[in-house]
């Protein structure tokens, strides 16, 4: 049985002082059995969160983002993957939609950025997600394939199978109008198909999670899908308790 993942995403939110008030509401909420929390803080914030976690009982850290490049040089601004495993983090998202579409990332810098951090010993968050335009031209399937095939082929099916895939439909995120669970569900199988086909073992390993406005209101319906594996949250993600809920559904789910 996969281990359900439920990452916060927290984007350009949060000051160091509002740190401790969260901390001290997650720490009154009980854990959920059974699911990886994450919490994804910008970066001026991980090591003050670093120095908290073990308050926070089994919740990992990660980052939003890191450099594709894999060795330090002359890259102003840019953080790279063996900088964020020195602060403590496990995890890493790459791709995010607002990085695709913000700063133009490509397919193929996404790919690197997964490389990066894998060799770092950091698990990548893959994100991978159609515009509406896409969708309603019948493009949805195929862009989100060729988002999963550029990473396949940059590292392989094993590394991928080790990873975690976040499914984001971009029309979905922040709109408050959630895609379907089934609709969901639809492209997650897809997702699964594509990398079980290279190796089984992989396809079923795969953790692939659904962000896309997701609340405590809807998580579990988007849980009870036998491909969702969890959920990237954002804006919910900045309320502990409603983060906890999230996560407490999603044990809930695995324990049908």
């Amino acid at each position: 049985m996969r281990t359900p993942i439920v990452a916060a995403n927290w984007k350009m939110h949060g000051r160091l002082a509002m740190l401790g008030d969260y901390v001290a509401g997650f720490e009154r909420m009980p854990e959920a059995p059974g699911v990886t929390t994450v919490i994804c803080p910008p970066y001026p914030y991980l090591a003050a969160f670093a120095g908290r976690l073990p308050d926070l009982g089994e919740v990992g850290l990660g980052a939003q983002d890191c450099s594709d490049e894999s060795k330090d040089g002359a890259y102003t601004g840019e953080v790279s993957a063996a900088m964020l495993a020195d602060m403590g983090c496990g995890w890493v998202v790459v791709g995010h939609s607002e990085r695709r579409r913000r700063f133009a990332e490509t397919d193929a810098r996404v790919a690197a950025k997964f490389g990066a951090a894998a060799d770092a010993d950091l698990t990548p968050i893959l994100c991978v997600g159609e515009t509406q335009d896409e969708r309603s031209g019948g493009r949805a399937q195929s862009v989100v394939l060729a988002q999963l095939e550029a990473v396949l082929e940059r590292v392989g099916v094993e590394r991928l199978g080790r990873a975690a895939v976040a499914y984001e439909p971009i029309w979905a995120i922040g709109s408050g109008e959630p895609a379907t669970p089934e609709a969901a569900q639809e492209m997650h199988h897809l997702l699964r198909e594509a990398v079980g086909k290279r190796s089984r073992e992989a396809g079923e390993s795969v953790r692939i999670i659904y962000g896309g406005s997701v609340k405590p209101g809807n998580a579990a319906d988007f849980f009870a899908e036998p491909d969702v594996d969890g959920a990237l949250v954002g804006g919910a993600s900045l309320d502990p308790s409603g983060f906890r809920s999230i996560a407490m559904a999603a044990a809930a789910a695995r324990n049908d």
